[in-house]
């Protein structure tokens, strides 16, 4: 499953908002019904992860954690605690929690952004600029291919 692009939308006085048709479609094709809702670990956006990455990532996750060790146990804790279970409506719309929209500092105007296999949610003004400037990109790029290709 993989999303790319990015697309712009936005949220209704409900907190409502259209998964686009080209991210709705890859889900349906997946049967994917449930969609997990985090905040970013690293950045100040949301994320969308289909249900079955989820429980994968959780499952990675959980294969690295002793449960007898208490440090551990708040990793998970925190983890688990930190999600929202949402449902794609009949209309093909999620709704956005209030607090989860403060969270990203969200108003009313997002761009939803494909990241291989999740959607982030991010704040319209946030998403202006590139990400990184231009030069450092091709530079790191082409530094993480070379690299690459010398491990293979």
């Amino acid at each position: 499953m993989h999303f790319f692009g990015n697309i712009e939308a936005k949220i209704d006085s409900k907190g409502r908002f259209f998964i686009p048709v080209l991210f709705r479609k890859i889900l349906l094709e997946k049967a994917e019904e449930k969609i997990m809702l985090c905040k970013n670990l690293y950045q100040p956006c949301l994320v969308l992860t289909p249900m079955t990455v989820w429980n994968t990532e959780l499952n990675e996750l959980k294969s690295k954690l002793n449960k007898w060790n208490p440090q551990h146990q708040l990793i998970l804790r925190q983890y688990v605690s930190d999600v929202e279970i949402l449902n794609i409506d009949t209309n093909g719309r999620i709704l956005l929690p209030k607090r989860y929209q403060e969270l990203a500092n969200i108003n009313n105007d997002i761009r939803l952004i494909g990241m291989d296999d999740k959607i982030e949610i991010w704040a319209k003004e946030l998403t202006n600029a590139p990400f990184m400037d231009p030069e450092e990109f091709s530079a790191n790029l082409f530094q993480i291919m070379n690299d690459n290709d010398r491990h293979e």
